[in-house]
């Protein structure tokens, strides 16, 4: 009897102790399936915060006005998703599609102001400053974007009514994006302090430029964006043209024609869906004149290109924002006679000492730059060889600013060559013919052509005498009348 209690007794330990190792065995399984679905939730969560930490970070760098595009450029350049267009719908409220490509777009993005509306004379503005020859290499987009359909379709008769012949002639479109297509508008991110309003208000704005680019990407070979209230220059176009005539060759993406605002702004229209794309990114974090130096940043234009003087002047008093009055005005704008120099292309050198980064290459355009040398000697000079002999209509020659009125040249002629001998890069004329001496610093000549009976290979500033003054060259510019036939 005791031995059969003992075997049961110990039957039943052996029981308990397989139901233990049962138990142990099953908590370990279920012990590391919680381990690894915790793993799994920690990684998720880690991997989820280096990607919005990377995302608030992009978003920190570029909020701070301080972006640096060189941490980005390449990656941003080579996003294909940035190369396809907006998959939203438009609506034609005036106009057709383009029958074929143009040199130049126009786009204007408009909505219901409280007080004041200046669409209709900007519009009218770029008609009556286009000559008959500019007008059939323009297109104009109007993009009506506000949410009321009443205003829109005023706007829409009223745009029929005084431009119905531009319509007819394919110049203008009058397009509209359904507010379905608009992201969400409320709730956002208050950066800078700014009230909920105006950050509702720049961040719309932000997505009506980037509906407008993707409207205009394909319209075009250049695009360039106005506001709704300014007016032209007289024949901005040929101004236009000279100028990237005058960058053929060199790398930019931002050529600016106004200082102020989103007035002005030239793009090739090959960027404009990344521009589109680039602003529905970052709609809701900053107005879209500061999101604009981001871009060109981006894609590594690191100064700004504007000329002067300007060719576009706001003429609103009253804001689309509120009513709020805006009295900005831009001091470089010239309304009639402008006259931009062809500049044509050219290699630059000169044997004076450079100061700094002001390098000979600053003088020759209408960009706001200059050329800086320390105090020349008798002999210095600051040559030009045009890559093709040219004719010559006009010369004209700026030395020093505003803040150093005394580093002009105050000794000093331009000279005109011919007979280029040497190579590529030392290339210089062997006979040249003086035109005349700088007074007060500055030198121009009109008539050159007449002037002079030879094509002109070089043209040269000499210093005849040595100052003690370092030399500001400002500016030169150039004007050609026809080609030679070589």
């Amino acid at each position: 009897v005791t031995l059969l209690y003992a075997f049961l007794h110990m039957r039943q330990n052996l029981k308990y102790f397989d139901k233990m190792r049962c138990l142990r065995k099953r908590s370990a399984v279920s012990f590391l399936g919680v381990l690894v679905i915790c793993l799994l939730f920690m990684n998720l969560y880690i991997e989820d915060g280096y990607v919005l930490e990377g995302d608030k970070q992009l978003i920190r760098e570029t909020a701070t006005h301080q972006l640096n595009p060189e941490r980005y450029v390449h990656t941003f350049k080579d996003l294909s998703n940035f190369s396809g267009s907006i998959n939203i719908s438009y609506r034609y409220l005036a106009g057709t599609p383009l029958p074929r490509k143009r040199y130049l777009t126009i786009g204007l993005s408009s909505v219901k102001r409280k007080k004041g509306n200046y669409l209709l004379e900007t519009i009218k503005s770029i008609f009556e400053q286009s000559s008959y020859d500019e007008l059939k290499e323009i297109a104009v987009v109007v993009q009506l974007a506000d949410f009321d359909s009443a205003w829109c379709e005023g706007m829409v008769q009223d745009i029929s009514q005084k431009f119905a012949h531009h319509i007819i002639a394919g110049r203008l479109i009058v397009i509209h994006v359904p507010e379905e297509y608009y992201p969400v508008l409320d709730g956002l991110k208050r950066n800078y302090n700014d009230p909920e309003d105006r950050v509702k208000f720049r961040s719309k704005q932000n997505v009506d430029y980037a509906f407008l680019l993707n409207f205009c990407a394909n319209l075009s070979d250049y695009y360039v964006m106005l506001e709704d209230d300014v007016r032209c220059s007289k024949n901005f176009l040929t101004a236009v043209k000279k100028v990237i005539t005058s960058r053929e060759g060199s790398y930019w993406v931002t050529l600016e024609f106004s200082k102020l605002g989103y007035i002005g702004k030239l793009y090739h229209s090959h960027d404009l869906p990344r521009l589109a794309h680039f602003l529905l990114m970052f709609y809701q974090e900053m107005p879209c004149d500061w999101l604009l130096i981001h871009f060109r940043g981006l894609l590594a234009q690191k100064e700004v290109i504007r000329f002067k003087p300007s060719l576009f002047q706001h003429m609103g008093y009253y804001s689309s924002y509120k009513g709020a009055e805006n009295k900005l005005k831009d001091d470089d704008f010239e309304e009639e006679s402008f006259d931009i120099p062809d500049n044509p292309p050219a290699n630059l050198h000169t044997n004076m000492n450079v100061f700094e980064n002001y390098e000979a290459s600053k003088a020759y355009s209408s960009i706001d730059e200059y050329f800086w040398g320390k105090a020349p000697s008798t002999g210095d000079f600051y040559g030009i060889v045009f890559e093709k002999p040219i004719k010559i209509s006009k010369i004209k020659v700026i030395t020093g600013t505003e803040d150093r009125q005394n580093d002009i040249l105050h000794h000093g002629a331009l000279e005109v060559g011919e007979k280029i001998v040497g190579s590529k890069k030392g290339r210089q004329c062997t006979t040249y013919l003086r035109l005349g001496e700088f007074k007060n610093g500055n030198f121009e000549i009109t008539d050159v052509e007449h002037k002079v009976l030879f094509d002109i290979n070089c043209m040269r500033i000499l210093v005849t005498k040595s100052q003690k003054e370092w030399l500001i060259i400002r500016s030169i510019s150039v004007w050609t009348s026809q080609t030679p036939n070589q």
